[in-house]
């Protein structure tokens, strides 16, 4: 079994940083992807970022972002560690939200929660205008 523990929510003001953190923990194994999600009020889980291994080794490693974080957000991840971050800068309003990390994507659509197999426990995140 896998555990996923993330850390790093909080409250800010709109122009702030926040870094988050998802650490896996369990059983051995080297997640294909690494990922987030966020739940905004009024809407439906939506993708904000992934890293997916492309080549074994971990050597070769595809980022994908959402438009709405492009340029704002970065996701990075600690493979000795098995931790993936998202640093998310220049915080909006609506970026407000409950933040997943997701790992291992055993579905073929990154952006498509339902493809990911373990889950975070979710990190609230709110920004204030």
């Amino acid at each position: 079994q896998v555990q996923l523990v993330e850390s790093g929510g909080g409250l800010v003001q709109a122009g702030d940083s926040l870094r988050l953190s998802c650490t896996a923990s369990g059983r051995t194994f080297s997640p294909n992807a690494m990922g987030w999600f966020r739940l905004v009020p009024g809407k439906e889980r939506e993708f904000v970022a992934t890293n997916i291994v492309v080549r074994i080794g971990w050597s070769d490693i595809s980022t994908y972002y959402a438009d709405s974080v492009k340029g704002r957000f970065t996701i990075s991840r600690d493979n000795a560690k098995n931790t993936v971050y998202l640093q998310m800068n220049s915080l909006k309003p609506e970026d407000t939200g409950v933040y997943y990390c997701a790992v291992d994507l055993v579905g073929k659509n990154y952006a498509d929660p339902n493809g990911y197999e373990y889950w975070g426990q979710g990190a609230q995140v709110t920004v204030s205008s």
